[in-house]
């Protein structure tokens, strides 16, 4: 199910980009890159290796923002260098061979490491997604992306300029308009990832807002709950009824306003709950160690110390597996952030 939804995501791609024949022209030869991967994947499944399509990739713990409610800078990960360009370029290597098809690459701020395009350059035929707050974007990062349409920048915001400059910072919001400008100009294909709140939940998903990042031309829309991972912020988890209702109004967005859209974890519903630990994707940690989740910091394994295929099969990834009934979503947020001590136990 989740290479259909995957298939569904490319389709979307590719209908919104028919106007612009060299962009529909990547996302087609794309879409093969996806299928050929698929086949990979199936064949380590019918040998008892189960690879999920998607990789979260963490490149640097570092930012040169400092967002109120981040779940980078306030989940509690042990201090340890970060993975430089050929072990991660290795990593990725090994994902590639795996059937990995699409990484999202986030941080920290990614952009804070120049070096990111080095890696990605040697791995055409899988999709980056790459999440940054787009204080960065220079004339050279803009190069970058047109010479690596499979790069595609997700630029991170909460909604108009008083929402987003209340989270990230005065000028942030006013900064994101003028790279859509750029990249628009350019011709690159580019999305954003939008912080869903109670406080910002019209805003957001109102078909006004959608309509305007359209003119801006933006083309994916990826609408994250918030996880409330800094304390006294529960208030901000989106209410049962908003959930609900995002599902609704992405479907009808994607007839009315084509586009890519897509809920986390409101789409995991439809796969029996939490995708995380191997299911549908995994998390690489900038140091290497490998999770279940961005938001569950818990590892018993690490790239450094083995291949990415044995830490697929560790014994953390297969109880979460097999426990996945303890991992339905419950009242927003992450599962696996709500149970800690479960999660920890079970690496004992």
């Amino acid at each position: 199910m989740v290479n259909e939804l995957i298939r569904g995501i490319f389709s979307d791609a590719l209908r919104v980009s028919l106007k612009d024949p060299a962009m529909a022209a990547f996302f087609a030869r794309a879409a093969m890159a996806q299928k050929k991967a698929a086949a990979i994947r199936q064949k380590h499944e019918e040998q008892g290796l189960h690879v999920p399509p998607v990789m979260i990739l963490s490149v640097t713990n570092i930012c040169n923002l400092r967002c109120a409610g981040c779940y980078s800078r306030l989940v509690p990960r042990e201090h340890k260098p970060e993975m430089d360009t050929a072990r991660l370029t290795d990593v990725l290597r090994q994902a590639s061979e795996l059937g990995v098809s699409i990484v999202l690459v986030v941080g920290g701020e990614p952009l804070t490491r120049p070096d990111i395009f080095d890696v990605t350059r040697h791995f055409p035929d899988m999709i980056f997604t790459l999440f940054t707050n787009g204080t960065l974007i220079d004339e050279a990062v803009l190069q970058k992306f047109k010479e690596q349409r499979h790069v595609i920048p997700i630029l991170s915001m909460e909604g108009h300029q008083n929402m987003t400059d209340l989270r990230r910072g005065a000028g942030v919001y006013d900064r994101l308009v003028n790279d859509m400008a750029n990249l628009q100009r350019n011709g690159i294909f580019f999305g954003t990832s939008l912080t869903v709140t109670r406080q910002n939940y019209d805003t957001v998903t109102g078909e006004s807002f959608v309509r305007r990042m359209r003119e801006h031309g933006c083309r994916a829309f990826i609408y994250v709950e918030y996880n409330p991972v800094r304390p006294d912020t529960e208030d901000w988890v989106v209410t049962d009824e908003q959930r609900d209702e995002i599902l609704a109004k992405m479907a009808a967005y994607r007839a009315s306003q084509p586009g890519v859209y897509i809920g986390f974890p409101g789409d995991e519903k439809a796969f029996g709950g939490c995708l995380s630990s191997g299911r549908g994707f995994l998390h690489v940690s900038a140091s290497g160690d490998v999770e279940p989740c961005p938001f569950a910091p818990y590892s018993d394994s690490s790239v450094l110390d083995m291949p990415l295929k044995d830490a697929l099969n560790s014994r953390l990834f297969k109880a979460l597996q097999e426990h996945r009934d303890q991992l339905m979503e419950s009242n927003g947020g992450c599962a696996l952030w709500k149970k800690p001590e479960w999660v920890k136990s079970l690496m004992e």
